[in-house]
C-alpha cells in the first residue's frame, strides 16, 4: 500500500491476499466522526491497520487520485457510521469492490450514491482501461437499490417521487403462508409504494413504517446537513413523537485521550450543538446529559428496551446495536444517517427483506457462563466467520434462551451486529411479560401471532449444545477470535478492566460484577496493583438499581471507578480506553477491532471474567480466581503472555501486529 501511495501502479496479481474484515472503525476512526460533511474526504482509511502499522496518512487517498477501493470479505463490518462511505466518496472513490459487504455499510453506500460490487472481473477490466456500462455495474442488485443508485442516492431518489410515503397498508399479514415472527412484523409494517410489491421476496427492497426511530449525537448533524442540502430549510419531521434523540456517546470525551486536543473538543462541541439545535427546532424528545454535563440519561438502545420498545413493534436507530430491543420480541435494526434523514421527512425506512437464520441453543449453562460466552462461541463458529449470518435476522431459540432473562437475551440480540446480522429476535414469553411488568409497570399479553409458525422457512437452522460451554475470551483484533479461556495456557497481564457499554452495562451484568467483587471484599482483596477497573452504568435506571441493591459499597471498597451512563470507552470516548499500544485491556464490550477502544489490545470476556481479572491482575475466570485465592496466588502462577496472530487502492495484508 505504501508503494501505491508513493505513486506506483500495482497490478492485481502483484497485490497478494486482500484484507478481510475491514471495519468502519478503521475506515473512519472515532476522532474523525466530529466531521459530517465533505471535509471527511481527507480521512478515509486513516485507521486502517496492517502488520501493526497504519499506512494511510490524512489526505493521501484524495491526493493520490484513487477512484476504486478493492478489499476482501465482510468489508465495512462494525459500526453503522455513514461517515465511512461519505469519507470515501468525498475523497474521490466512486466504486468499492469486495468479496462481500456488511449489510449496513452497503446500504449506506447506496444511499450516498457510492457504488459497491462483488464482481472481481471488474478489477482486471478497469486495469485494462476497458469501458464498463452502468447496467453491468448494478445489474446484480435488487430493483430498488438499482433505482436509488441510478438517482444518485436515497434523498435524490425520494425527490423524484411525488407519491406519499405515509400511505400505510395496515397492520395485517398479506397471506396465510407460514412465516417467521420477523417476517410477520415486517409485513404488518410494509408500505405500499411504487416498485415495492405487496409481498416482496427475500433480497428485494421495500419501505416500512416504524413504531420508533432514534438518533444520537454522532449522526444528527450529518442528517441535518444532508436534509438541508436536499430540501434547503423547508423541513418538517413526520410523526415527531415517535422520533427520539439521545446524547449518549460524548459526555466523557473530555476525559478521553483521543479527544484531548482543543480542535477535537471544538468539534465535539459543534457536533453536540447541531444535535440539540435540530432536536429543539423540531420539538423532538431528548434524552440528554445529566446535570453537570458528565454522563447521560442512558445509552440509546438499552434505554429503548427499558422504556419504549414493545413486542411486535418495529424499531430503527442510527446504531448498529439497535437489535438490542429484539430481546423483547420486536424487529429492531440499525440504519445509516441518510436512511434516518429520509425517515425523518417521509416516515418510511428503506430495507432489503432479510432471510432468517434460526439459532437453537440448548443444554444447561454452567455456573459463571453467560450470554456473552454464547455470543463469543457463535462468533467463533466457522460458519458465522464465513458469513452465514450476514444480512440475516438471527432468531434465537432453544431451552437455554428460554431460561435467560431479558437482559441476557439482549446481549445476544445486541451482538447480532458482530455476527453480521440484520437483526436479532427472541419470541416474547412470560420472561418478556415479567420484564415489562417489573421494569415498566406494564401488564402485557403476548398475542397469538407473536411467534414463528411451525412450518416457517429459514435460511438455515444452527444448533448448539451449550452444556459444556465454559467462559470464553476473544483475542485482540476481532470479536470472532473467540476461544475457551481454559484453552489459553499463557495468560496476559492486564492494565485496564472495563465493565460497561450497551452490551454489558445492564442490571444482569452488574449482578455479575457484584458477585465477583463482593466475594473479593470477603477475602480482603482489592483491584490488583497497576490495574484500573472501570464500571460504567448503561442507563440511569441501572445506576439506581445498583444503589438500591447495595452494590456500590463493594465496588468502591475494591477500588473500582464508577462512571455514569455513556458509551464511553467502547467508542474510545472516555475512561477505560487505552492510551498506549502496549496497554492490555479485558473488556465486556461487544467489539475489539483495531483502534476501537484506543491503541492498545482488547480482550473480550464476560462480566465475571472482567471483574475477576481486575482482582488477579491477569486474565482469569471467576472460578479460577476463587481457586487461586486472589492476587498473590495469581502472581505466582506460571502464566506467561503468548503473542497470538490470528486506479485502485488495495486493502491487503494482515491485521495482526
Amino acid at each position: 500500500m505504501g508503494a501505491q501511495l508513493a505513486g506506483r501502479d500495482l497490478e492485481f496479481d502483484d497485490v497478494g491476499e486482500l484484507r478481510d474484515d475491514v471495519s468502519t472503525d478503521e475506515i473512519t476512526p472515532i476522532p474523525v466522526l466530529t466531521l459530517f460533511d465533505e471535509r471527511l474526504g481527507d480521512f478515509p482509511y486513516v485507521g486502517y491497520e496492517t502488520r501493526g502499522q497504519r499506512p494511510v496518512p490524512q489526505g493521501a487517498v484524495k491526493q493520490g487520485g484513487f477512484q476504486v477501493t478493492v478489499a476482501g470479505h465482510r468489508y465495512g463490518k462494525g459500526s453503522s457510521r455513514e461517515h465511512s462511505p461519505l469519507a470515501e466518496r468525498s475523497a474521490g472513490i466512486r466504486l468499492v469492490i469486495a468479496k462481500s459487504f456488511e449489510r449496513i455499510y452497503r446500504q449506506n453506500a447506496d444511499n450516498l450514491g457510492l457504488i459497491t460490487s462483488t464482481d472481481f472481473g471488474l478489477v482486471e477490466r478497469l486495469c485494462r482501461r476497458e469501458a464498463i456500462t452502468w447496467d453491468e455495474i448494478i445489474g446484480s442488485r435488487d430493483s430498488l437499490s438499482a433505482e436509488i443508485l441510478s438517482a444518485g442516492g436515497l434523498l435524490r431518489y425520494g425527490q423524484r417521487r411525488s407519491w406519499d410515503f405515509s400511505r400505510f397498508s395496515g397492520k395485517q399479514e398479506r397471506d396465510a403462508r407460514p412465516k417467521t415472527l420477523a417476517h410477520k412484523i415486517l409485513e404488518r409494517n410494509l408500505l405500499t409504494t411504487p416498485g415495492c410489491r405487496d409481498a416482496p421476496a427475500t433480497g428485494q427492497g421495500c419501505f416500512v413504517r416504524t413504531d420508533w426511530r432514534f438518533i444520537h449525537e454522532y449522526y444528527t448533524g450529518m442528517a441535518s446537513h444532508l436534509l438541508r442540502s436536499a430540501f434547503w430549510n423547508d423541513l418538517e419531521v413526520v410523526d415527531a413523537p415517535s422520533l427520539l434523540t439521545f446524547e449518549d456517546h460524548l459526555s466523557y470525551a473530555h476525559l478521553s485521550a483521543a479527544h484531548r486536543s482543543p480542535e477535537a473538543m471544538l468539534g465535539i462541541s459543534t457536533l453536540c450543538k447541531a444535535h440539540r439545535d435540530f432536536a429543539r427546532a423540531h420539538g423532538l424528545r431528548e434524552h440528554g446529559r445529566q446535570t453537570g454535563g458528565v454522563g447521560s440519561e442512558g445509552i440509546s438502545h438499552p434505554l429503548m428496551t427499558e422504556r419504549y420498545a414493545l413486542p411486535g413493534q418495529l424499531v430503527v436507530g442510527t446504531d448498529s446495536h439497535t437489535p438490542h430491543s429484539g430481546a423483547l420480541g420486536c424487529l429492531a435494526f440499525g440504519v445509516g444517517t441518510t436512511d434516518m434523514a429520509n425517515a425523518m421527512v417521509t416516515g418510511a425506512v428503506r430495507m432489503i427483506v432479510p432471510d432468517v437464520l434460526r439459532v437453537e441453543i440448548d443444554g444447561q449453562l454452567a455456573e459463571g457462563v453467560t450470554a456473552k460466552d454464547i455470543a463469543l462461541r457463535l462468533l467463533a463458529d466457522p460458519r458465522i466467520r464465513d458469513g452465514a449470518g450476514v444480512g440475516k435476522v438471527f432468531e434465537f431459540a432453544g431451552s437455554v434462551v428460554r431460561a435467560l432473562d431479558v437482559d441476557e437475551r439482549a446481549t445476544l440480540t445486541n451482538m447480532t451486529a458482530e455476527l453480521g446480522g440484520f437483526a436479532g429476535i427472541v419470541e416474547p414469553d412470560e420472561q418478556t411479560c415479567r420484564f415489562l411488568r417489573e421494569r415498566r409497570d406494564i401488564e402485557f399479553t403476548v398475542e397469538p401471532w407473536m411467534r414463528s409458525d411451525a412450518l416457517a422457512h429459514y435460511a438455515d437452522i444452527l444448533r448448539f449444545d451449550c452444556s459444556d460451554l465454559s467462559p470464553m475470551v476473544a483475542l485482540p483484533g476481532d470479536p470472532g477470535n473467540g476461544i475457551p479461556l481454559n484453552d489459553l495456557i499463557e495468560r496476559p497481564s492486564v492494565d485496564i478492566a472495563y465493565g460497561g457499554s450497551c452490551t454489558a452495562g445492564k442490571r444482569s451484568d452488574f449482578d455479575q460484577y457484584h458477585d465477583v467483587l463482593s466475594w473479593a471484599v470477603t477475602q480482603g482483596l482489592r483491584v490488583a496493583r497497576n490495574v484500573k477497573l472501570y464500571l460504567q452504568f448503561g442507563t440511569e435506571d441501572v445506576a439506581r438499581y445498583c444503589e438500591r441493591m447495595g452494590y456500590l459499597s463493594a465496588f468502591e471498597r475494591v477500588g473500582a471507578e464508577l462512571l455514569q451512563p455513556s458509551c464511553g470507552a467502547c467508542a474510545n470516548c472516555g475512561p477505560g480506553a487505552s492510551e498506549s499500544a502496549n496497554d492490555v485491556t479485558v473488556s465486556a464490550i461487544n467489539r475489539n477491532f483495531p483502534g476501537r477502544s484506543g491503541p492498545g489490545k482488547v480482550w473480550l470476556a464476560n462480566p465475571y471474567t472482567v471483574a475477576a481479572s481486575a482482582i488477579a491482575g491477569r486474565l482469569v475466570s471467576f472460578d479460577e480466581l476463587r481457586r487461586l485465592g486472589g492476587e498473590e496466588n495469581a502472581a505466582k502462577a506460571d502464566w506467561r503472555f503468548r503473542n497470538h496472530q490470528s486506479l485502485c487502492v488495495y486493502l491487503y495484508g494482515s491485521s495482526a501486529p
